[in-house]
């Protein structure tokens, strides 16, 4: 909150929390001038406590806040509002080229004469560095202090880059690595539920409210904190002060009821939940649960529900404040004046659960959490839940559709001879993300590994185990609890604090298990506790892979196997001869909430983020220096000057129409920012290796995608190059290749577009249904453009991809009038005429697009264009929202 609003409505009041008084703009005081509001869903009174405070009569006016006031009447609005959120949350692969972009607009704003402190984070920024550590060493002691140190070795370089960020930006503090993972740190220590800041000597008390670069940003809504993920382009500008632009959006009422059964778990809540939610169609809307069911879900297995928000195609799914919010509070060492004022502001605003009122929603689901039976997700999207009972016929059926040989490898590790099989399982992770913030599955994991390990069970000798909590309170109760002896003794050590496997950083397979799938051309699984099993995410070796609970990883480690029925099947034999079944191991839900009670005290959580931002000594003793601008190193292969702002008029320039383009790709339905963005591991082969290689980098030092984010050269290479992508225009290839037209030549994207780039021949993605879901990977907008892409033509979009291929100049275009690729017979070799930008855009107009055919004909149909607010007009219109705010800033001087 940097200054403060008009107040038009005179709702400013003051509220006295144990004798300290704040102002804040009361919704009650609103409602009475405006009409009821105490059956507005609790998310939108957030927004509209947001609309007063920042009322401006220009981006925020009265009519806004009536609008939003009167949602109940129609239960949705198409009117456009500017939200501005408390602070930004990022994590290190989208942070660093979010850092390196506001470098960069330091040294243009400098070298056009003008002071680069101008540039600095206006909101308050934590970017907290998890997304780099991978699973080199695994199932032995000290694999955790192997892997750091190979994770400082591998990103010295950027992370000296994040250090002189942290000394030379204001309001930037930088989570150092080891610690945790960004929305863990966040629900355990960052979110506040209500924030207070200090202006005109006055403290304010507000709503916590944040937008973070990781698209699990989400899961602090569990904590009734709204937040939700964006590109890292649209936190910049977030970062930047400018508000962000949203239609006021539709809301989906998640009502629970009942409780969940003995042996359940949150994790087969949100399957059921993300299975639900994504066939009722809930992309760009939030969802709010309400209901008695509430009160049986502690702040955890919320946060499991939350955290998956992405993947059931919300915006956000929000849950009110109520007692379990303060008890969670409580719990996690939160400072008594702030619980109490959470309380007290909560009561007075409106924003406290109340099961007397039922909030009007767009539209209702319901589930009786009764009901609720255990489950996995797979093998390639999480919403396709799969009953645990069902996992068998899923994994044979998913065999069959990989065309799986049926080979069977002979494999001989440490003197032990097996058979490696289609269907087995070489990976189980219990990772950070959706169940690593949640005691009860984690415990319940390390319970079961206990109750395995005197059994005399042990993993397949095939099963790669890891371990990567989400938080090192997680370290403290397993210690407390006695139960990390016994994970230790079933492979799964402690390999780092971050997102490992699910984001891809598995690291390599043993040599013998990887040369037994290459060589028999295995369909082999992982089983993980993560969000996401994308095609081509978790393991390039692995075709199927299974979200599950930490307990279920466990399981299948035990049994080796996605063709075991853990129901009904032994795990394995038991140190008494006898078999050994899933139920024989799996503790009680009393067994576990004893022992969370027993374990985990408020002081673990005061002690770990006692000095969060310090970090060990690795970090301290980075090397970086104190400079307002940053020093960029030619010969640097992770952090380049990116060239956005090279030779940018002082003016925007007036838009054109565009002739003559080519098609760069043309994709199927689902294409998500995995597909597009550069992630996981880096080919020698590929443009981007090649490229490495040529800057004199061994293919041993290539580390990932994520971790070279701040170098433009490698990401724009690595676009649209994920192995699993099938381009139509190259029948029968996957990777990133295309055929250049109109010669037809086969060759890498990049390469094409390369060509087509020096012919000045301007290009297009044609695409089908839900193109760019999945995470907020601001390189799948960014690399688009560097590869000389206009418009990307499809179907539907996802949000945050849309948004930020506006942020980055490109123009999203959908098909209208039930046209798509295959109805227009599309093959790659037409041209595309996109007609009417000369004459003006406005919000979501018809454009008029002509297809050219190689034939001479030519077909005339029209095209929407999804530039959906005025403010996404104006970031369009200067080429994208940072040329937007640097040339305001310009401007102001």
């Amino acid at each position: 909150m940097q200054k403060r609003g008009l107040n038009s409505l005179q709702t400013e009041r003051n509220l006295t929390v144990d004798g300290k008084s704040y102002t804040y703009y009361s919704l009650q005081k609103a409602s009475e001038q405006l009409g009821n509001i105490s059956r507005l869903p609790l998310s939108l009174k957030v927004l509209l406590e947001n609309l007063l405070r920042y009322e401006n009569g220009r981006t925020v006016s009265v009519d806004d806040i009536k609008e939003l006031c009167a949602w109940t009447e129609k239960k949705t609005s198409e009117r456009e509002i500017a939200y501005q959120p408390a602070r930004v949350l990022m994590q290190d692969f989208t942070g660093v080229p979010a850092i390196v972009d506001l470098a960069a607009m330091r040294e243009a704003i400098k070298k056009a004469g003008l002071d680069p402190k101008k540039i600095n984070p206006l909101a308050p920024v934590d970017l907290v560095i998890d997304h780099s550590v991978m699973v080199d060493y695994y199932a032995e002691t000290g694999a955790f202090d192997s892997n750091v140190k190979l994770e400082y070795d591998r990103n010295r370089e950027r992370y000296a880059f994040l250090n002189w960020g942290q000394k030379s930006f204001n309001n930037f503090r930088v989570v150092p690595p080891g610690t945790g993972i960004c929305h863990q740190v966040n629900l355990e220590y960052l979110g506040q539920v209500v924030w207070t800041s200090t202006i005109d000597e006055k403290t304010f008390a507000y709503p916590d409210t944040l937008v973070g670069t990781d698209s699990h940003t989400t899961m602090i809504n569990a904590l009734s904190i709204l937040g939700w993920g964006v590109g890292g382009i649209e936190a910049e500008a977030a970062m930047l002060g400018q508000p962000i632009s949203m239609l006021i959006p539709e809301v989906v009422g998640f009502k629970l009821i009942g409780s969940l059964k003995e042996g359940a778990t949150a994790t087969d809540l949100v399957l059921t939940v993300t299975q639900m939610l994504r066939a009722k169609g809930v992309v760009g809307k939030f969802v709010e649960f309400y209901g008695e069911g509430l009160d049986s879900l502690s702040i955890a297995d919320r946060a499991t529900i939350a955290n998956m928000a992405p993947e059931y195609g919300a915006t956000c799914g929000f849950f009110p404040i109520d007692q379990k919010t303060i008890e969670y509070l409580e719990f996690s060492g939160r400072e008594p004046w702030r619980v109490k004022l959470v309380e007290a502001y909560a009561k007075e605003q409106g924003l406290w659960r109340d099961s007397k009122i039922e909030p009007v929603f767009t539209d209702v689901l319901e589930l009786d959490l009764a009901k609720v039976e255990s489950a996995l997700a797979g093998p390639k999207k999480p919403q396709s839940k799969v009953l645990l009972s069902e996992a068998v016929n899923n994994c044979v059926d998913a065999l069959k559709a990989e065309n799986a040989t049926g080979k069977i490898a002979k494999v001989t590790l440490n003197g032990e001879t097996f058979e490696l099989k289609d269907g087995d399982v070489v990976i189980a992770a219990i990772t950070s993300c959706t169940n690593t913030s949640n005691p009860a599955v984690m415990i319940g994991a390390g319970l079961m590994a206990k109750n395995a390990y005197e059994k005399g069970l042990k993993p397949k000798p095939w099963v790669k185990t890891s371990l990567a909590p989400g938080s090192q309170v997680v370290s403290d109760y397993f210690a407390k609890a006695g139960v990390q002896t016994f994970l230790d003794a079933l492979g799964f050590n402690l390999v780092g604090y971050g997102c490992t496997t699910c984001i891809g950083n598995s690291g390599p397979l043993l040599p013998e298990i990887a040369k037994a799938i290459d060589d028999n051309d295995l369909a082999v699984c992982s089983v993980l506790s993560g969000n996401r099993n994308f095609e081509g995410r978790i393991h390039p070796q692995v075709k199927l892979n299974y979200l599950a609970s930490p307990m279920l990883v466990v399981g299948y480690a035990l049994a080796g196997s996605l063709k075991v029925d853990l129901k009904n099947e032994p795990l394995g034999m038991g140190k008494d001869g006898n078999p050994v079944y899933l139920k024989d191991i799996w503790p009680t839900n009393k067994e576990i909430h004893d022992t969370i009670k027993t374990a985990i005290t408020p002081q673990m959580f005061q002690k770990r983020y006692s000095d969060v931002f310090k970090g060990d000594k690795s970090w301290q003793q980075l090397s970086s220096t104190e400079s307002l601008t940053y020093e960029w190193e030619d010969k640097s292969t992770y952090v380049k000057h990116p060239p956005y702002f090279e030779a940018m008029p002082k003016q925007a320039q007036q838009l054109k129409d565009i002739h003559g383009a080519r098609p760069l790709a043309i994709l199927g339905d689902s294409i998500t920012t995995d597909h597009i963005s550069p992630a996981g591991s880096i080919k020698k082969d590929g443009p981007a290796g090649t490229y490495l290689i040529g800057k004199g980098v061994e293919s041993s030092d290539f580390n990932s995608y994520g971790s070279r984010r701040g170098n433009h050269e490698v990401m724009m290479r690595g676009t649209f190059a994920n192995i699993r992508i099938k381009n139509e225009m190259a029948p029968g290839t996957t990777g990133g290749v295309t055929r250049h037209m109109p010669e037809g030549k086969e060759m890498s994207i990049y390469d094409a577009s390369i060509l087509y780039q020096t012919n000045g021949v301007p290009l297009v993605i044609i695409a089908g249904k839900e193109y760019g879901t999945g995470s907020s990977r601001d390189w799948a907008a960014k690399g688009t453009n560097l590869l000389g892409v206009k418009a990307v033509i499809a179907e539907s979009f996802e949000r945050i991809h849309r948004s930020n291929l506006i942020g980055m100049g490109v123009l999203p275009l959908e098909f209208m009038d039930g046209l798509n690729r295959q109805a227009l017979k599309l093959d790659g070799s037409e041209t595309f005429d996109i007609l009417g930008l000369e004459k003006g855009i406005s919000p979501r107009i018809a454009l008029d697009c002509i297809v050219h055919r190689q034939n001479g004909e030519q077909q005339k149909f029209l095209l929407r264009c999804r530039i959906d607010t005025l403010d996404e007009k104006e970031y369009f219109i200067h080429g994208g929202i940072l040329h937007y705010v640097l040339r305001n800033m310009m401007g102001a001087a």
